[in-house]
């Protein structure tokens, strides 16, 4: 027996293959088909939270998947920088979050505490004196409290003097020199019937250091109440932490402090003017 007639009969001059060989060799193309055939697996993403009516991959998912993904995509852009490396600022989008914090009113509370700031150096820590220099202080009457200059008419005599005179409101004289006097400007007031002469101090570097010092304080004071806001804005955060995840939390309070820290240099740079200003 040769080994062309033990392999089989031969068709066209080629060896036949066995029905079973055949077989194999017709199926073997069919797991790539399958595979290729099959729905893509999603890869890398943050799975939902619990109780979800809807997977994240899918559109119209719930807004609870949406600030889930945001979030942990944040998150992950946060600790994939490496060390050394600055890191990216969070910047959370306030409506995902409004059921935790209003971030925007938090933001406006630290806006307040820098405009008060602003308004304080302007009105009290100033080395040029005019007539608005008085504008703010506050008189108590046994009618209430009123600003001077709606009691009364302030002037300028010359760079050395100014004069308030409270024709209109003779009875509030005397509370309106005492208001003067306390109103930390470094004044003393002599009254002169319905007339209040206050004679303006020249300016000395004893006094602009003074008024350095005191813009000091007042920076540090607005710090203070800018420490206040944040850390009610992250109490009212940790409240929710039954609520959402430990990376939303993580976040949330990171956007806080970030905020604060902006705020609190915007009064190191306002101080630094204004110590520019009244040291020269």
């Amino acid at each position: 027996m040769t080994l062309s007639s033990a392999a089989g009969p031969r068709y066209g001059g080629h060896t036949a293959l066995p029905a079973m060989a055949l077989a194999l060799r017709c199926l073997r193309p069919l797991p790539p088909l399958l595979l290729r055939s099959a729905p893509p697996v999603p890869r890398g993403l943050p799975r939902a939270p619990g109780g979800c009516p809807a997977p994240l991959p899918l559109p119209g998912g719930c807004s609870r998947c949406a600030q889930h993904l945001l979030l942990s995509r944040q998150l992950a852009t946060k600790k994939a920088k490496g060390k050394g490396q600055s890191q990216a600022k969070v910047n959370i989008n306030a409506a995902l979050v409004e059921d935790i914090i209003n971030l925007e009113e938090t933001s406006e509370d630290m806006h307040a505490v820098i405009e008060a700031l602003k308004e304080d150096f302007s009105r009290n820590l100033s080395v040029r004196t005019s007539p608005g220099a008085l504008d703010h202080i506050t008189v108590v009457t046994k009618d209430g409290k009123f600003p001077l200059n709606q009691l009364g008419q302030i002037s300028q005599k010359s760079p050395q003097l100014l004069t308030v005179n409270m024709t209109s409101f003779p009875e509030s004289t005397a509370a309106a020199a005492k208001a003067i006097r306390e109103s930390g400007m470094n004044l003393n007031p002599e009254v002169d019937g319905t007339v209040i002469r206050v004679p303006v101090p020249k300016v000395t570097r004893e006094h602009r250091e003074s008024l350095a010092k005191l813009a000091k304080q007042a920076t540090n004071k607005s710090k203070e109440a800018l420490r206040k806001v944040r850390s009610k804005s992250i109490t009212q955060v940790k409240k929710s932490k039954n609520k959402v995840s430990e990376d939303t939390i993580w976040l949330l309070e990171k956007q806080i402090q970030q905020m604060a820290d902006e705020a609190a240099a915007e009064m190191d740079k306002l101080l630094a003017a204004k110590t520019k200003e009244l040291l020269g």
